[in-house]
């Protein structure tokens, strides 16, 4: 998927585990399917999880983990990975890796929930409860800045759709990505964000989200970027109950909408080729912004433009 991107496999993750953590080391270690870009996952026996970054930003992320989860874990409702282990460059690896206790459950595939009102109230449930958290020394999260910083690099991705062969229309996406470039910015204090809620770091058990899973982007910022599973994950009718169950202002929810449009924009020429589960989610997020966009089909607001959420 990247130019920069380490080389992994089984005997990779065994040679480490040998030199490092040799009690797992005869384990039985399976590489993982997976929609993620961050780091490469291999399940390690029944209990555990050994999880590699690709690029070099993906070891800091191990560091993040670390030190945040065990202090976040009590505070939400939804189970979060546990860090059993953290390992160091060897082997020919350079980075920092991590071994986690393993969550049972799947991925949710968007558009394919077969209770997707549940999951609406499970996310907002989450949602609620990470931005209420009252935790000091967190970092900045991944999405802190201002949705306007992405405005660059969204619209050289929206240039780079128009030499592709996806079927969506440029103007009708930087007509939607200026709309929600308009809504007022957040003016509360940061809260606690995940900021990075794709299914891909969801995990369902039967009909129910049973864990949030990849925390590397956690830290503080503002409520607009976890509302994302508005757009890449639920239908349109659980959007509405996701929404009231949320309970924010008109302004973050257009820029919940920004935000995940500007993560499928940026992502879909960039992951086309080479990341088939991603691509699918980014036209997904693409074709719902675009038909919520349209007149009478978003839903009605039930706060004040500017008022912050809980």
């Amino acid at each position: 998927m990247h130019a920069d991107e380490a080389e992994t496999d089984a005997g990779l993750v065994r040679r480490l585990l040998r030199a490092q953590f040799p009690r797992w080391a005869d384990l039985p270690i399976t590489r993982l399917t997976s929609g993620g870009t961050v780091n490469a996952i291999y399940r390690l026996g029944d209990d555990l999880t050994v999880r590699l970054p690709l690029r070099p930003g993906g070891a800091e992320a191990v560091a993040t983990e670390a030190r945040l989860l065990p202090r976040l874990a009590p505070l939400l409702p939804l189970p979060i990975p546990e860090v059993v282990a953290t390992g160091l460059p060897g082997e020919g690896y350079p980075m920092a890796w991590a071994v986690h206790r393993w969550l049972e459950g799947h991925n949710p595939v968007e558009g394919e929930l077969a209770e997707p009102e549940l999951v609406a109230r499970d996310l907002a449930e989450f949602a609620i409860a990470i931005r209420r958290i009252d935790l000091p020394g967190g970092p900045p999260a991944h999405r802190s800045k201002p949705l306007v910083t992405e405005d660059e690099e969204m619209r050289a991705a929206i240039e780079a759709l128009r030499h592709t062969d996806e079927p969506f229309d440029a103007d009708e996406i930087t007509a939607a990505w200026e709309e929600a470039l308009a809504a007022p910015r957040w003016t509360g204090p940061a809260c606690w964000s995940h900021s990075d809620l794709m299914p891909s770091n969801l995990l369902l058990a039967g009909d129910r989200v049973s864990a949030v899973i990849d925390f590397g982007t956690v830290g503080m910022g503002e409520p607009a970027a976890d509302l994302i599973p508005a757009w890449n994950l639920l239908p349109a009718s659980a959007r509405r109950v996701y929404r009231e169950a949320v309970d924010v202002d008109d302004a973050t929810w257009a820029r919940s909408r920004g935000w995940a449009l500007s993560m499928a924009v940026i992502q879909l020429p960039y992951y086309r080729k080479t990341n088939p589960i991603i691509s699918a989610n980014a036209r997904y997020v693409i074709r719902e912004i675009l038909g919520a966009s349209a007149p009478g089909v978003e839903e009605a607001s039930s706060r004040a433009p500017g008022t912050p959420g809980p």
